[in-house]
């Protein structure tokens, strides 16, 4: 049984990560009328193993192990990936969109004018991002502090909850947007699964969800799909205008780890400070991840005998910009290695293991590679215009990873949040 939901929207908003959240407060800022129907929860975040562990590591929906038993993670929840992240924020590649006629320039400086965006003061620089620093620096490596999305004066020392979805507001996530979206009378559904795009004469007309058990109907002439770059693509097929797989990027990354002595760490905000190698593709960065998700990795690489050595082991995030590729499936993804991609991760844990060497790391090894960056699965000049809408239906658009046109290895958030402000804008003026 469908049952129509009253009463209609002026736009409907698939997704609350960084993309769907900034076009809701761009639209509801105007005085549209916005649903926003997001499929994980909205419940406070806690910052505790058992909320992640909701968030991003349920099979089939925020965990999805490839055919060569990587993992692909994501976040499900209101304000997607953005809860979980390390709140890194890398300006866009702005020619990279120019060539596909789209300026993010305005709404990169707004954004920068506004959000708390900046390097860690040296406060809350981590004792072990302090000596993977030191130790790059003697090797010649341009190892410099990263900006940050993150509010100093609330973050703590000492605190490891970054990845578990910070409870102090501290760390800015796409919740932020979303409630400011709601003080301008949008309304979030949370718990809500679309199933698909519905059309009048070509173009979109609202979609079908299920929530709380109940199949229901909500109506806009407007539809964005924010879902990110493995749900946007599955919607899309699910609503006829897209074939069965997508190829994607993820992302690839491996942790390098080492133990040193003369420290007593583990608990500090991950990615304080790296260097990026963009013509190789390679990024590098301290990654001091909380005790449980380190003792995960030692495990997967069959490491027992550092399993109790978290405190005084220093972590490198080795991350690579893969080619495209793999598939996005109705109920599947798998993004295998390419050669190339092989290449990348071996040539970046070289220079991470000098790295931890120099800083006098022994009982160094590696975990497996995993992903945590899914998209370019429904790209511009493809699967959108450079409008963002969706190739073969009028008033649907797509505004998260999946639109990325090339492949990536960058932290996308500024990015999305960029191509929110520009699309909601664009919206608003039509």
């Amino acid at each position: 049984m469908t049952e129509a939901l009253a009463p209609s929207y002026d736009a409907i908003i698939v997704g609350s990560g960084p993309g769907g959240a900034t076009v809701a407060r761009q639209l509801a800022r105007r005085g549209w009328r916005v649903l926003v129907l997001e499929q994980g929860s909205a419940a406070p975040l806690a910052g505790t193993l058992k909320q992640v562990a909701s968030i991003a590591a349920v099979p089939g929906k925020g965990m999805f192990i490839g055919r060569d038993a990587s993992l692909l993670v994501q976040g499900v929840a209101a304000g997607g990936s953005s809860t979980i992240n390390f709140a890194t924020a890398a300006n866009p590649p702005l020619a990279m969109f120019a060539a596909h006629g789209i300026d993010l320039g305005p709404a990169l400086n707004q954004l920068r004018a506004e959000l708390p965006i900046g390097p860690l003061p040296d406060a809350l620089v981590g004792p072990m991002a302090a000596r993977i620093m030191q130790a790059a620096r003697s090797l010649g490596i341009d190892w410099q502090k990263l900006d940050k999305m993150i509010r100093p004066s609330t973050c703590r020392s000492g605190c490891w909850r970054c990845a578990y979805g910070c409870p102090f507001g501290a760390k800015w996530s796409a919740r932020d947007f979303l409630d400011e979206a709601g003080r301008h009378g949008a309304q979030l559904f949370d718990r809500a699964r679309v199933e698909r795009v519905l059309f009048e004469d070509g173009r979109a007309s609202g979609v079908e969800f299920e929530r709380g058990g109940q199949l229901q109907v909500a109506s806009a002439p407007v539809v964005v799909l924010a879902g990110g770059g493995v749900g946007s693509p599955r919607l899309l097929h699910a609503s006829g205008l897209r074939g069965r797989t997508s190829s994607f990027f993820s992302d690839p990354v491996i942790a390098v780890m080492g133990s040193v002595g003369g420290i007593d760490g583990g608990a500090e905000v991950p990615m304080a400070a790296g260097v990026r190698f963009d013509a190789l593709g390679i990024t590098l960065a301290d990654m001091t991840l909380p005790k449980p998700m380190y003792q995960g990795f030692t495990a997967q690489a069959g490491r027992f005998d550092r399993l109790f050595a978290h405190r005084r082991t220093l972590s490198i995030m080795v991350k690579i910009r893969d080619e495209i590729g793999g598939a996005v499936g109705p109920r599947w993804a798998s993004k295998p290695l390419q050669a190339p991609d092989r290449q990348k991760l071996d040539q970046g844990v070289g220079m991470a293991r000098d790295i931890l060497a120099a800083a006098g790391a022994t009982h160094v090894f590696q975990s497996r590679h995993f992903a945590a960056h899914p998209g370019g699965s429904v790209r511009i000049g493809d699967g959108v215009d450079s409008d963002l809408q969706a190739a073969g239906a009028e008033n649907l658009f797509v505004c998260d990873a999946s639109v990325i046109p090339q492949a990536w290895g960058l932290p996308p958030t500024l990015t999305l949040l960029c191509l929110g402000t520009r699309l909601g804008e664009h919206l608003a003026a039509r």
